[in-house]
């Protein structure tokens, strides 16, 4: 079993008889789908339909649940969820004593972690257990897996959920009702304009840091998130990348010559003609 600790994580409690509803109303996640044992991603949106906060939702209980949330942002969440929670029955604290850490490799205990489609990944809370790998092995899992997250990938308010594949992965629910962001979401969801997408990076030699501008033939294509030797995550414009190899023109990101792939599980691909492709909204 491999156990990576993540200390760059907190752990929200958001708990009361009216929890589960409070959040169903403002979080992209559909909760009638997180069974006890799982943590399903999970965003709370801007009216634009931007990412502020993304994070991992699980039950805590009959009345509660966990949120798993990058921990340079989690006093901020709380207080936006504060600033939601209106009259509702509902605590929101950060467990301040809480560690986190995730295992994958025959691990059978803790939280699955449901963002993964290849590889049983647990999260473990509280108490955790002793790490046997470095952050660079759980960089490594999430780049083949296209998992992306806040902070290595995309700024709070850069990404749409499609961006990141949260619309692949379980993290929108498109048949519950209304929350923060809901009509811009299902407006791409239901017209197909998300024209940027999360794709696997690989360089032919090791990779520029995360952030640095991927490019063909002098035009824009997207950037690199995460990125560990030649392996990389990436957010791109489908089109201008189909323009780039039906042209035969290198993509390369800080002068490295970089391929760019879909996840394999994915069930979107690259248009069948990208030139002359709208904007997105």
């Amino acid at each position: 079993m491999t156990v990576v600790s993540l200390p760059d994580r907190a752990v929200l409690s958001v708990a009361g008889p009216e929890a589960e509803h409070f959040l169903q109303n403002i979080l992209t996640v559909d909760l009638d789908g997180v069974a006890a044992g799982e943590a399903w991603p999970g965003a709370l949106l801007s009216p634009q339909g931007k990412i502020l906060f993304d994070f991992l939702v699980s039950r805590d209980g009959a009345d509660g649940f966990l949120v798993d949330c990058r921990a340079d942002a989690a006093d901020d969440l709380v207080r936006r969820l504060t600033l939601y929670r209106l009259r509702a029955k509902v605590t929101i604290e950060k467990r301040d004593q809480w560690l986190v850490a995730a295992s994958w490799d025959d691990d059978s205990t803790g939280t699955l972690d449901r963002r993964f489609k290849n590889a049983a990944v647990r999260r473990h809370y509280g108490e955790v257990p002793p790490a046997t790998g470095e952050r660079a092995d759980w960089d490594r899992l999430r780049i083949a897996s296209a998992v992306a997250e806040i902070g290595p990938d995309y700024a709070p308010g850069e990404a749409f959920p499609h961006d990141v594949l949260l619309d692949q992965l379980g993290g929108i629910g498109f048949r519950k009702g209304c929350y923060v962001g809901q009509e811009v979401v299902s407006r791409m969801q239901h017209r197909g304009t998300a024209r940027r997408r999360l794709l696997i990076a690989a360089g032919e030699a090791p990779l520029p840091a995360s952030g640095a501008e991927l490019s063909a033939g002098g035009r824009a294509l997207g950037q690199l998130g995460t990125v560990v030797g030649r392996e990389g995550l990436a957010i791109a414009r489908l089109d201008r990348v189909k323009d780039a190899l039906d042209a035969g023109l290198p993509i390369v990101a800080g002068g490295v010559p970089v391929g760019l792939s879909i996840p394999g599980w994915a069930t979107f691909g690259f248009p069948s003609s990208a030139a002359g492709a709208a904007e997105e909204a």
